[in-house]
């Protein structure tokens, strides 16, 4: 550090912080929540380390300092996890066919029934994109019954709501015949699930596993941890993913335990740094974002953090042609699009 202001010592010193964290955090997806909750919570960082370290990169850069490789070394060390906050890709053109599928993720915030949003045609407005879209496959989380104007384009649905009792759930509409049907009911009194439906189309079967893993009691973001006793916020953190551990585990489950095809999406309620993800990935799933997305993945209305939490991971059997994501304000999530290849 010799030749360096004293300024600069101290802003080196925050670089080797920042680097060090960020090298510790590609283990994270390796260690399952079960056995240490409160370091999970730390993949929630990931993307703003990275962005942090990108910086300091830029700024060693700009000054010609040999301090840059820090940052640079460490970055590349964990491309992987680079990609996945920033991708640039060269997608195909959406294509037609009997052999290519067309699906939608939207977690649609229960098409703001409790007013979060000034917004009162949001239902409305929600079905017309849709609409847009076009999709063959449209799959929902915190959908709320009965508020969509969708029936002409979807003959075929799927929908299992909370409880008897309850009018929201999850949801699955689809332009195909859907020849089966099931709900993995999470235990634990949790209002989160996964549903599928195996899907007809063009002589193959595709099994389209609705996921919507455990939520937060609150939003991890920095607003809370500021007002919120942070022990006990992070602590209730870290039992979230615990849940999400057990509820991934039925979800692989089902997977291994189908002769179809299968893509898995939805709501993770984690990132692409979490044990969750990386777990569904290792069936031999890919994620279509980093197939085919092109800037950041944000899927998460969320200050500070470019957070990825909504995937769609069709099996690597499948072709990725194309992927999109929408950052339209109907829902505090962004809902994403990918069209696939399905033949085999």
């Amino acid at each position: 550090m010799k030749g360096l202001h004293w300024f600069d010592k101290f802003l080196f010193f925050l670089n080797i912080l920042a680097a060090l964290v960020l090298l510790f955090s590609y283990l994270l997806p390796y260690i399952p929540p079960s056995t240490f909750a409160l370091l999970s919570v730390f993949s929630l960082g990931v993307p703003l380390l990275i962005v942090v370290n990108v910086i300091f990169l830029l700024f060693w850069l700009f000054r010609l300092r040999i301090q840059a490789l820090l940052s640079l070394i460490v970055l590349l060390i964990g491309f992987n996890h680079v990609t996945s906050v920033y991708e640039i890709s060269s997608g195909e053109e959406e294509m037609q066919g009997d052999n290519v599928l067309k699906v939608l993720t939207y977690n649609v915030r229960q098409f703001n029934q409790y007013g979060w949003a000034e917004d009162r045609d949001i239902p409305q407005k929600i079905s017309e994109f849709i609409k847009e879209q076009d999709a063959d496959v449209v799959a929902m989380q915190e959908y709320y019954n009965g508020e969509l104007n969708i029936a002409r384009s979807f003959p075929h649905k799927y929908i299992k709501l909370k409880d008897k009792n309850a009018e929201f759930g999850l949801a699955i509409f689809s332009k195909y015949p859907i020849i089966a049907t099931g709900s993995l009911d999470f235990p634990t009194q949790s209002n989160n699930n996964a549903i599928y439906a195996d899907i007809f189309k063009g002589g193959d079967t595709i099994r389209v596993i609705n996921v919507h893993l455990q939520s937060f009691g609150i939003k991890p973001n920095l607003n809370n941890i500021e007002k919120q006793h942070t022990k006990r916020v992070f602590l209730g953190m870290g039992q979230t993913f615990v849940r999400q551990e057990r509820q991934m585990d039925l979800v692989r489950d089902l997977i291994k335990n189908t002769d179809h095809q299968s893509i898995v999406l939805g709501d993770f309620n984690n990132t692409a740094y979490s044990y969750v993800y990386r777990e569904l990935k290792a069936l031999g799933l890919n994620d279509a974002y980093k197939e085919a997305g092109n800037g950041f993945g944000k899927t998460f209305e969320i200050k500070y953090l470019p957070l990825r939490i909504d995937f769609i991971l069709p099996q690597d059997t499948m072709e990725i042609l194309s992927f999109e994501n929408y950052e339209i304000p109907y829902s505090d999530h962004f809902p994403i699009t990918a069209s696939l290849r399905i033949g085999k």
